[in-house]
């Protein structure tokens, strides 16, 4: 089977491709010829995820899914939420996103937070939605150098390291991105 990731982001491409057992084919969009920007515009993290995988379904002909992972903070009502890639501005960096939150925590004791990511699939105009979620606390200082994103400041409950610390494996076993996949690679395998 194959199916297009709708995505932009290398690092989600390569986290997601070592998720997915073999017999599941994963294209980039830059292999169906997709130099297009993705539309998102929702306000909801479910609603972006279905707007990014309409577009390429409409737009290419082709099977595909989307996904949009927004991290909440309890002690910030929830944000950054789905303005989580751009939360320090439109064109910033990891970097940017994560010292506005380490910021506006900085006198802050409530550092409990969650991601959250939903997956929208199109197979043959037929759409579900897959959620991932995985709480933890906000760290005030950065630690570890793989994955990406807001990994350097999340500790995943039940450990005692960021996600920037662990290898794929272990971190795709546990992560909101790797419950939401393990959910859509039962349902294709049904």
């Amino acid at each position: 089977m194959k199916l297009v990731f709708a995505t932009n982001n290398p690092n989600k491409l390569s986290e997601l491709q070592a998720l997915v057992p073999q017999g599941i084919e994963i294209l980039s969009l830059t292999d169906i010829n997709c130099n297009d920007e993705l539309p998102e515009t929702n306000p909801t993290l479910e609603g972006n995820a279905l707007q990014k995988a309409q577009y390429v379904y409409q737009s290419y002909g082709f099977n595909c899914f989307a996904d949009d992972t927004g991290l909440e903070i309890e002690a910030l009502g929830g944000a950054p939420g789905v303005y989580s890639a751009r939360y320090a501005g439109e064109d910033c960096m990891a970097e940017d996103n994560m010292h506005k939150v380490l910021t506006k925590l900085e006198n802050e004791d409530n550092r409990n937070a969650k991601f959250r990511t939903v997956i929208a699939l199109i197979i043959k105009g037929e759409e579900n939605l897959f959620e991932g979620e995985c709480s933890g606390k906000i760290t005030k200082t950065k630690s570890g150098v793989e994955g990406f994103g807001y990994d350097p400041i999340f500790i995943p409950e039940g450990h005692g390291i960021t996600f920037a610390e662990m290898s794929k494996q272990v971190k795709g076993a546990i992560s909101h991105r790797g419950k939401a996949v393990k959910q859509l690679v039962g349902f294709l395998h049904r």
